[in-house]
């Protein structure tokens, strides 16, 4: 097998520290990305006289090939080298972000935009297989904790940081800066990461296969169960939802094809007989369902409903990327050791803040909402911050760091799969309820996100259910 070592010369921890801040650059650019555009619709369709279907192909065209390629990139850079798979990725993103920024009709947009997916999803897999390489133990914590910090923030900000940029430079140019911005972050990012990241050595040689039958499988399902979910106002009909029991049938057929392939799978399937990795997936998936949807139609809900400008709207979020990010820090610290039980701590404060959030939009209903609901959306930021970078890292705490890469695309795949779901399912309740007004609406929406957080709280109480009888029962 081909294997990668780390040559980290003499500076020892510096470096790894170093070679950290270099990939987590990344996640936080592909990160920043799925919201950013949000605010900056409005400017687009102006700017270049898009339809709904091309506003929406915007957005979702992202998501959707972000979801393809993150398994089979993860196999890839385990198999070959995730620094080079990392600097192809910059490469991509780079180019693709300036293409979306130039873009003279929506045609060019989109299809940059689909191509800026398949970068993304090129990415992140081999930040969190870098990450397995270069740290163990505590240290492993402490770089989970900034990569579940930089997910958060990244993700939260963007509306802030999208909001900003089209007040800055106008609606009729600001949008394009909405993409442009990554130009010079790729450009400085790409020798960076050629300094700085482990350089692969040869361990032992075997033939490897990236077992092509099971990329196209996979990518088959991703993509049939993502479509429905993110084109579900602009394919009209229930035509649509019948995808889903037909990828349901071809990721079966990928399990089979994986189980009996003769040479390297492209996803070991013997991780999911771990409890920390399946239920890890489980609660990663069920919490960004819910993690998502709630910038969604907070968004929709001040900006339509209330008349907050993109800023504005923004920085009514920012409580939530704030305290995610601060939590994300200490939670990295203490995931080795305290374990599940710091996942369903953050998950019940994630449901606590939402709750209080749902209360103050009733108590203070019109535009004080921003204000209301700051300390709320602070304490529900906190608790995320407490689960999805423990979550990470005691999800691929029982990965070997040879197969890190293909593990956290399977992991990261379940997160955009969630999303995927939870902005529809959110959305379409919000959409629903319009009618009795849009606070009732937002509230309405977030009863569906405090359920998939509930879902993935009951995951992680049965974890720590099974691990008090295994502890409990005698030597």
């Amino acid at each position: 097998m081909r294997g990668e070592v780390a040559v980290m010369g003499a500076s020892g921890f510096d470096t790894r520290r170093r070679a950290l801040a270099v990939c987590l650059v990344a996640p936080f650019m592909t990160g920043l990305d799925v919201s950013i555009v949000n605010v900056a619709l409005p400017s687009i369709r102006e700017g270049l006289h898009a339809t709904d279907d091309g506003l929406q192909w915007t957005v979702s065209g992202y998501a959707l090939t972000f979801g393809l390629l993150l398994v089979p990139s993860g196999r890839l850079g385990d198999a070959r080298s995730r620094r080079t798979i990392f600097m192809v990725g910059v490469v991509l993103f780079t180019l693709s972000s300036a293409a979306c920024g130039l873009a003279w009709n929506m045609h060019v947009l989109i299809i940059a935009r689909l191509v800026q997916g398949l970068a993304a999803g090129t990415l992140n897999p081999q930040v969190s297989g870098l990450i397995q390489q270069m740290f163990q133990g505590y240290e492993r914590g402490r770089a989970f904790g900034a990569l579940g910090a930089t997910i958060g923030v990244s993700t939260a900000a963007g509306p802030t940081i999208g909001g900003a940029l089209v007040t800055a430079f106008g609606p009729e140019h600001g949008w394009r800066w909405v993409f442009l911005v990554n130009v010079p972050i790729g450009m400085v990012l790409l020798p960076l990461a050629r300094k700085l990241l482990p350089v692969p050595q040869l361990v032992h040689r075997r033939h490897e296969s990236m077992d092509l039958v099971g990329v196209l499988l996979l990518g088959v399902g991703v993509a049939g169960l993502l479509l429905p979910f993110i084109q579900r106002q602009q394919w009209e009909g229930s035509a649509k939802w019948l995808l889903i029991p037909a990828a349901l049938a071809v990721l079966a057929g990928f399990v089979v094809w994986e189980r009996f392939y003769g040479r390297e799978p492209l996803v070991n399937l013997a991780l999911f007989r771990k409890r920390s990795y399946s239920l890890g997936t489980a609660i990663a998936l069920f919490y960004f369902a819910g993690f998502t949807g709630i910038f969604f139609i907070f968004t929709l809900y001040l900006q339509s409903g209330l008349g907050y400008s993109p800023l504005m709207a923004g920085l009514a979020i920012t409580p939530f990327a704030l305290g995610s990010a601060m939590a994300a820090m200490i939670g990295g610290r203490l995931v080795w050791r305290m374990g599940r039980r710091l996942t369903t701590l953050g998950l019940a404060t994630v449901i606590v803040g939402l709750l209080a959030t749902m209360a103050a939009t009733a108590l203070v209903p019109g535009r004080g909402v921003g204000l209301a609901t700051v300390l709320p959306l602070l304490v529900a930021g906190m608790g995320s911050g407490l689960v999805i970078s423990p979550n990470q890292a005691i999800t691929l705490s029982e990965v070997p760091p040879a197969g890190g890469g293909s593990a956290a695309g399977v992991l990261q795949t379940g997160q955009r799969l969630g999303s995927a779901i939870g902005i529809a399912a959110a959305g379409s309740t919000f959409f629903g309820a319009l009618g009795d007004g849009w606070a009732t609406a937002f509230r309405h929406g977030l009863v569906v996100v405090l359920l998939s957080i509930s879902i993935a709280l009951s995951a992680a109480g049965y974890d720590l259910f099974r691990t008090y009888r295994s502890d409990s029962k005698p030597e």
